[in-house]
């Protein structure tokens, strides 16, 4: 890609967050832009939902909505496609553009864009990370109940290039941000693949072990096939003992650590760990963690492991206290999460409304009992392979970051005039998909 130039004059537009912008370009109050509308008497209508990531869509393709908190369909207010609308979270992700025509709750804001707007043109600037950072000056109320007031949005100021700049600007960004989606898309494909040959690692080496040369023998159980000759078949009840979690009230929780005080350990808190933690003060120590203990999810996401944590376990968990002297820690934890025996814990738990998994189907799954030498062997193998694999995803994680923040750059400079991409026009020759993590590289050191 060519490097992108700047336009030739600028000036301040003394809008905090779009300042200079180029000289040809006026920048209005935003009711020159959008006029609002609020239609209502359409009840037959489909219902809309204002999504930060799809627009305004049918509610039928998002899913639960507070949309239909109302039953009088007639306050609702009509949407045509093609107008904006700002909604309770547009404070958050910009101002939504509608794909489709229908209704939406009354408590939106429907604008409709004049005649001099390019559609696609405003569909980026109003969700770009520029223009969102400027919302924040048109917000009334705190925290959730924060709300874009709606006087204050139509005095605030937009940039408005000539059409036929927008149209160019629009099309420019279609082009980029469609590779680079791609890009990301693939790469993510290549993501699944990994982790899907890091899951093929770990089946194989706890349920076949790592010696190719092996006698086998048929383990007898048909889901499991053949096992080294020298492993005997067993059962968890064998090799270890579980103790079922607490389910402890919220008026019973503390919000900071006290004296003689345990973290909570929930599926929400190991789920959110960035949430504020809850405490649990003079437990009984049968529902205390350490952090050499494993804990088995038993309901909802049935069969996630946990450990390294310390605290009080909900009662959502086994604990599985196992024998040091049949089983390696590492062996059990890698057993306990290959994607054969992760399956098998669901199917026993069952599917009726929530997953479920009781003490007598765990203590009944297949285990096979080996040196202990042989487990370590296995779980150094493991982690030898996997790290391999691990470090080439942490690789292309780092690279999808870059291309995003360099999607996210683009986006913003071209809507605000910083880039000038006036003469762009869309290639004969297709750049190949690789290309674009050099793009973003090479534009993040401008």
């Amino acid at each position: 890609m060519k490097k992108l130039k700047q336009y030739p004059e600028y000036y301040d537009s003394e809008v905090e967050w779009l300042r200079y912008v180029p000289s040809h370009w006026e920048v209005v109050k935003s009711k020159r832009i959008f006029v609002e509308t609020s239609i209502k008497g359409f009840p037959d209508e489909e219902l809309l939902a204002a999504t930060q990531t799809k627009g305004v869509i049918p509610k039928s393709l998002y899913g639960n909505t507070t949309v239909t908190a109302t039953k009088n369909f007639e306050t609702l207010k009509l949407v045509e496609k093609g107008d904006f609308v700002i909604s309770l979270r547009s404070f958050q992700g910009g101002i939504e553009y509608a794909h489709y025509r229908g209704i939406i709750s009354p408590a939106y804001t429907i604008l409709k864009p004049q005649e001099e707007v390019v559609h696609k043109y405003y569909r980026y600037l109003l969700k770009s990370k520029r223009y969102i950072s400027g919302l924040t000056l048109l917000v009334t109320g705190i925290r959730e109940g924060q709300n874009i007031d709606t006087s204050k949005f139509k005095d605030s100021y937009l940039p408005l290039p000539p059409k036929q700049e927008q149209t160019i600007i629009a099309n420019f960004l279609d082009y980029k941000t469609e590779k680079i989606n791609r890009f990301i898309k693939k790469k993510k494909q290549l993501i699944e693949l990994l982790n899907e040959q890091k899951a093929a690692i770990i089946n194989q080496a706890v349920t076949k072990g790592i010696n190719p040369n092996a006698p086998m023998k048929d383990s007898g159980i048909e889901w499991l096939g053949e096992i080294p000759e020298h492993w005997q078949v067993s059962r968890f009840k064998n090799i270890c003992k579980v103790r079922q979690g607490l389910q402890i009230a919220q008026s019973d929780r503390l919000d900071s650590k006290e004296d003689n005080c345990y973290e909570y350990i929930t599926i929400k808190s190991i789920n959110n760990p960035t949430n504020p933690k809850e405490y649990i003060q003079n437990p009984s120590k049968n529902v205390i963690c350490a952090k050499d203990d494993i804990l088995v999810s038993r309901t909802g996401s049935t069969g996630e492991i946990v450990t390294n944590v310390e605290g009080v376990f909900h009662n959502n968990f086994f604990l599985v206290n196992y024998y040091r002297n049949k089983v390696k820690k590492e062996f059990l934890f890698y057993y306990l999460t290959s994607s054969l025996i992760k399956e098998h814990l669901l199917l026993v738990a069952g599917t009726t409304t929530v997953s479920d998994l009781n003490h007598g189907e765990f203590y009944k799954t297949p285990f096979f009992e080996f040196p202990l030498e042989e487990q370590k062997q296995i779980v150094n193998y493991i982690e030898t392979e996997t790290q391999k694999i691990t470090k080439t995803i942490s690789t292309i994680e780092k690279e999808i970051t870059l291309v995003e923040e360099y999607k996210t750059a683009l986006i913003a400079e071209a809507v605000t005039g910083k880039i000038d991409v006036i003469d762009f026009k869309l290639p004969t020759q297709e750049t190949p998909l690789a290309m674009v993590a050099e793009e973003a590289a090479n534009y993040n050191k401008r």
